[in-house]
């Protein structure tokens, strides 16, 4: 029998195997109460399975509020545990919203727990069966674009919101000049009076069809056509009618159906943009792990995935940074999927990165660490390329900078401007 499983972080002040079977009966054939037609043969077949139990720790105060304790307790104990939940496949056959019901329902507000997060998850072959999951890559990207063994150097287009699709097509000019590889919509770019999709597609294509004439080689710009699906479907017609090479989707926000009728659809990667997980992230005691999250959306079939950088502009850990892009890199189904590393990165996180992750198949896209370096845009690129260089020869970003002037101009000006 094909089975899912699924790791949590809990706590509870209530006895940690009551609580986690609770959990269990809740999340399949149980309630609150033995209800009619809930047979001992029902149960067998359908019910979840506490599958493992490892106490972790003791508090002496909940994590958060409106936890229930055992009825006259008086001084409870809350105690933390990491436990496994299994699920027969039958319960919710090969149907993402479902699973997601299933294993991110409505658990996380049981009262018996004060904490809980989901850490981990294990699909059942069943499910890349009907998915059709991750399709272009790390490999398929690489190909795309023409070159391997080295990132991907790349840029958002800044303002955010505001430019014309003429100043948009001015800014990528700009940028493929100095030879960069990969530009992104801002997700709050969509399709906005002022700068009508089409427009910027028509726009933004002719700079980039017209440099690939000349140069030979064809940069990637990831549009944005965040929508509902026949919206979506139509942008990415438009994309692909005019020689482009990527399209972008808010994930959080179209929703796993949306994006996997996408992917059934696109002959293009998905760039998928993970804003809105600091959700799912920012609180310990609650949430989503991204190792698990991003096994959902590489099912749905996003090709690349957003993981922030180190020493990133947001709250998130350089550990927890570093085991994101680990997880995408790691071969699921038979793809990779490949790691976006931005939010605040300039030349001077390089060598960090590739020391802690150890290969180059990634993406490095930069807003500010390429557009605001003190030399202009086109030195920006520079000198991350020059960053990551360095990086694999293995010499210091300073040592290096020696001989490299946009480094070298970096490295005195970002270090001014950067909080951590």
């Amino acid at each position: 029998m094909e089975r899912i499983y699924a790791t949590y972080w809990i706590e509870t002040a209530h006895e940690v195997e009551v609580a986690a079977s609770a959990m269990a009966g809740e999340q399949s054939c149980g309630t609150f109460l033995k209800v009619p037609g809930e047979t001992k043969e029902l149960r067998k077949k359908f019910s979840a399975v506490v599958e493992n139990i490892e106490i972790l720790n003791e508090k002496i105060a909940p994590s958060l509020p409106g936890a229930s304790v055992p009825k006259g307790e008086q001084n409870p104990i809350w105690k933390q545990a990491q436990i496994t939940l299994s699920w027969p496949f039958h319960n919710m056959g090969a149907n993402l919203p479902n699973l997601m019901a299933t294993i991110a329902g409505n658990l996380f507000e049981l009262n018996q727990f004060s904490g809980l997060r989901l850490k981990d998850i294990s699909f059942s072959e069943s499910f890349f069966k009907k998915y059709k999951g991750t399709k272009f890559g790390i490999d398929g990207t690489y190909n795309l674009l023409g070159f391997q063994n080295r990132p991907v150097i790349g840029t958002i287009i800044k303002p955010s919101v505001g430019l014309s699709p003429e100043e948009t097509a001015n800014q990528t000019q700009a940028l493929l000049e100095a030879g960069i590889d990969f530009f992104k919509d801002d997700e709050l770019m969509g399709d906005p009076p002022h700068s009508v999709f089409e427009r910027r597609v028509d726009a933004v294509m002719e700079c980039i069809n017209d440099h690939a004439l000349r140069t030979g080689k064809k940069a990637m710009f990831a549009f944005n056509i965040s929508g509902d699906i026949d919206d979506m479907f139509r942008r990415h017609d438009y994309v692909l009618q005019k020689g482009g090479t990527c399209i972008m989707a808010s994930l959080n926000w179209i929703g796993l159906s949306a994006l996997a009728k996408l992917n059934e659809h696109t002959q293009l990667p998905i760039h998928g943009h993970r804003n809105g997980w600091g959700l799912f992230y920012r609180s310990p005691h609650i949430g989503i792990d991204y190792k698990a999250l991003q096994k959902i959306w590489r099912l749905a079939g996003a090709d690349h995935l957003h993981t922030n950088g180190i020493r990133n502009k947001f709250c998130e850990t350089d550990d927890s940074v570093i085991a994101s892009i680990k997880a995408c890199q790691k071969e699921e189904n038979g793809k990779s999927v490949m790691p976006v590393i931005s939010s605040g990165q300039w030349a001077g996180q390089a060598v960090d990165t590739y020391n802690a992750i150890g290969n180059t198949d990634l993406m490095y896209v930069a807003g500010g660490g390429i557009v605001g370096h003190p030399s202009g845009a086109a030195a920006g690129v520079r000198s991350i390329k020059q960053a990551w260089e360095a990086a694999v020869a293995g010499i210091s970003l300073e040592a290096y900078a020696k001989e490299h002037k946009e480094l070298s101009k970096a490295l005195q000006f970002f270090v001014k401007h950067v909080s951590k």
